[in-house]
C-alpha cells in the first residue's frame, strides 16, 4: 500500500531537485551561479570582483548576464534562469506583492557618493523647467513601476504638479539622449556616463530626481529568490562575501571602476574620466527605502504596505 506514495515521494523530489536553484560549493570545485545585472556605472563591483577572481576564491564560477531593467531581470530570476538579480527596490516591492517571494541580498551603490549622477534632461529650448512642467508630459525611464518613475513622480508632486497625468515610456539609459534630441519624448531619465555628454552635447537637467528624494538613494541591489536563500544559504553566502569584498575594491579603485565600465558599455576611458562615481557599499540606507516603500503604497502601488524586513537582509 505505501510503495507508489514512495515511488511518487521520490520522483518528485528528483524533480524538485532539477528545478532548484545553485547547488550547494564541493571542495575543489566551482559552483557555476548566473547573475542578471543592467550594464550601468553601479554594477560595476560584480565585474571588477569577476575580473579579479574574487568569486573563484569564494567557490563560484559566476556568469554574468546583461538585462535593460528589473523588468527582464527579475523574471529570469523567478523562472530560475538566473539565482541572483540586479533590481531596483520598487520592483522588488511589487513583485512580492503579486506573491513572488523574492528577497535583496546585498546592496551595491547609493547616489551619496555622485548625487548628481543621474538626472531628467530636456532639450536646451524645451518649456520645462521646473518638475512641476513635467506633469502632462512624457518621459523616458529605465523601467516602468520601478525606483526611477516613482521618484520623478514623487518631486513633480512635492514641487506642485500632478505626476498622475504624465507618461512614462521605457528606454535605456544609452538612447535616451538621441530620443529626447530628437524630441521623441519630452523629457528622458538618464545617468552616469551617458548624462555627462547629453549635457556636454546641449541637454539640459531639469531635476536629479534620486538625490533630491534621498540623498542616500539606492538604485538597485541584488536580490534571489527566499527559496535560494534558505535552501542554498553556502552560495548565498559565497555571493555576497565575493560582492563584499568587489564593492570594497571598487571603492578603493576608482580608475579601475573606470576602465571596468569600457568592457560592458561604448564608452571609453577618455569619455568617463570627469564622472562622478556613487558611493559603494554593501549596506542599504532603510531611512530611504522606508520612504520610498511609503511613497509607492500611497500611489496605490501594492495591495498593502510592505514589510521591509521581509524584503531585505
Amino acid at each position: 500500500m505505501n510503495k507508489p506514495i514512495l515511488i511518487v515521494a521520490a520522483l518528485s523530489a528528483l524533480v524538485l531537485s532539477a528545478c532548484a536553484g545553485p547547488q550547494e560549493p564541493s571542495a575543489g570545485a566551482l559552483t557555476k551561479v548566473t547573475a542578471g545585472v543592467i550594464p550601468i556605472v553601479d554594477s560595476a563591483p560584480i565585474w571588477l570582483g569577476k575580473s579579479k577572481g574574487f568569486f573563484e576564491e569564494e567557490g563560484l564560477d559566476l556568469d554574468i548576464k546583461t538585462g535593460s531593467g528589473g523588468g527582464a531581470i527579475l523574471p529570469a530570476v523567478v523562472s530560475g534562469s538566473y539565482d541572483f538579480g540586479m533590481g531596483n527596490t520598487v520592483s522588488v516591492l511589487l513583485a512580492r506583492d503579486k506573491g513572488m517571494d523574492v528577497k535583496f541580498v546585498s546592496n551595491e551603490a547609493t547616489t551619496a557618493g555622485a548625487p548628481k549622477s543621474q538626472a531628467v534632461i530636456v532639450p536646451n529650448d524645451s518649456p520645462i523647467k521646473t518638475p512641476a512642467d513635467l506633469a502632462g508630459k512624457t518621459v523616458a525611464v529605465l523601467g516602468i513601476s520601478g525606483s526611477v518613475d516613482t521618484t520623478i513622480r514623487a518631486i513633480v508632486d512635492a514641487d506642485g504638479g500632478d505626476s498622475s497625468t504624465m507618461k512614462f515610456v521605457e528606454l535605456a539609459p544609452s538612447e535616451v539622449q538621441a530620443a529626447v534630441e530628437k524630441k521623441q519624448v519630452d523629457a528622458g531619465w538618464i545617468l552616469a556616463p551617458f548624462l555627462q555628454k547629453a549635457v556636454a552635447e546641449g541637454s539640459r537637467v531639469v531635476t536629479y530626481n534620486f538625490s533630491e528624494f534621498s540623498p542616500n538613494f539606492t538604485l538597485a541591489g541584488y536580490f534571489a529568490m527566499n527559496e535560494t536563500i534558505k535552501s542554498r544559504p553556502a552560495v548565498v553566502e559565497s555571493f555576497n562575501k565575493a560582492l563584499a569584498k568587489s564593492v570594497a575594491y571598487a571603492q578603493e579603485h576608482p580608475d579601475e571602476v573606470r576602465e571596468i565600465v569600457t568592457t560592458y558599455t561604448k564608452n571609453t576611458v577618455e569619455q568617463l574620466k570627469s564622472m562622478d562615481l556613487p558611493t559603494f557599499t554593501v549596506d542599504f540606507d532603510m531611512e530611504s527605502e522606508g520612504k520610498l516603500a511609503d511613497v509607492v503604497y500611497e500611489y496605490g502601488m501594492l495591495k498593502q504596505k510592505a514589510s521591509l524586513e521581509n524584503a531585505f537582509p
